[in-house]
């Protein structure tokens, strides 16, 4: 999802990158273009004929610890199993996670990663092969995190029905999303009510909620070859239910017309894995709507982003249609 900025913040990002080439001690020659503005900057950076990756993050989102706790993940799920993840590049202090930017008045955690070859997952008609991929790929690192002694300083947020559309949302309230007027309120707060419901039921053991990615869209995902994969951008791993990942992976193709069998995919390549039970199966919708609200909640407090802008108002209306068969005990994919 892409965040809008303006001339001046470009420039102030481009101000936090060169101060960050100087911390890792790279020459003067040193290049760092920028790749992508989403809610981080990512910059591709060359020097010496070698290219390495260089992340800003966003302001005031994840503190230094919670940076090195994602940074403690990603090591461990490259080197104690069969999982590609991008290399962690320290500064030259030795410093994993850096602030830069201070010469701008804008210090940024910073952080340098290998560069990871491979391309993004096309969404043609081998969609459904890389749902199976993707799904195996999350089993993996499901059955690695519930069994992972993690440092014990180790924190991440959660991600349960308070911090994403309860009491304390993470990306802001729902109700602030776009066009939602009184009637999709209502609509809407009785699909929260259910969601709660349902979500308290389901409960919170170990076998059903513990660490996970919470964005393993196609999107961070780099094909390399027919059977190397890179997970990439661990920013907003935490705890959820396991199959939260299944919902992050179906954001914005919830109301495709395949989308019944995008999820049968994905469970196949999970269950190569990893085992789910009947009680898991039928959580799907719950936690597919559970997202869906969240994104219109971070719509609503992106309004000026190009996803805001193209999908919004789109977005608020199928979810309230989705809601509607939901609630209704019509929404079903498995």
């Amino acid at each position: 999802m892409t965040e809008a900025y303006e001339l001046g913040d470009r420039r102030r990002l481009n101000s936090v990158a060169q101060e960050a080439l100087k911390r890792y001690g790279l020459p003067p020659d040193a290049t760092a273009d920028l790749i992508n503005l989403s809610e981080n900057a990512t910059y591709l950076v060359t020097a010496n004929n070698t290219r390495t990756v260089l992340r800003i993050h966003r302001a005031q989102y994840n503190t230094q610890m919670e940076i090195a706790s994602e940074l403690a993940w990603i090591d461990a799920l490259r080197t104690e199993t069969e999982i590609r993840t991008p290399e962690v590049i320290p500064a030259a202090d030795g410093s994993r996670v850096i602030m830069a930017g201070a010469a701008c008045s804008d210090p940024r955690p910073c952080v340098m990663f290998e560069f990871c070859p491979g391309t993004e997952p096309a969404q043609n008609d081998t969609i459904l092969r890389s749902f199976e991929r993707l799904g195996l790929l999350a089993a993996r690192m499901h059955n690695h995190a519930q069994h992972w002694n993690a440092p014990r300083w180790f924190v991440r947020r959660t991600w349960d029905y308070d911090t994403t559309i309860g009491a304390r949302p993470c990306w802001g309230n729902w109700g602030a999303g776009m066009e939602v007027g009184w009637s999709e309120r209502k609509l809407l707060d009785r699909l929260c009510g259910r969601i709660a419901t349902r979500l308290h039921e389901y409960g919170k053991p170990a076998a059903r909620f513990g660490l996970v990615h919470a964005d393993m869209r196609l999107a961070n995902l780099l094909f390399d070859g027919p059977s190397t994969t890179y997970v990439i951008d661990f920013d907003d791993c935490g705890y959820s239910w396991y199959l939260y990942d299944l919902a992050s992976a179906l954001t914005l193709l919830e109301d495709r017309s395949d989308v019944g069998a995008l999820i049968e995919s994905w469970l196949r390549g999970y269950r190569r894995a990893r085992a789910l039970s009947a009680a898991d199966l039928e959580m799907i919708p719950t936690l597919v709507l559970l997202r869906r609200l969240l994104i219109v909640a971070w719509i609503g407090s992106h309004p000026d982003t190009e996803i805001a802008v193209t999908e919004g108002p789109a977005h608020t209306r199928t979810t309230c249609d989705l809601a509607e068969r939901y609630l209704g005990g019509a929404l079903s994919w498995t």
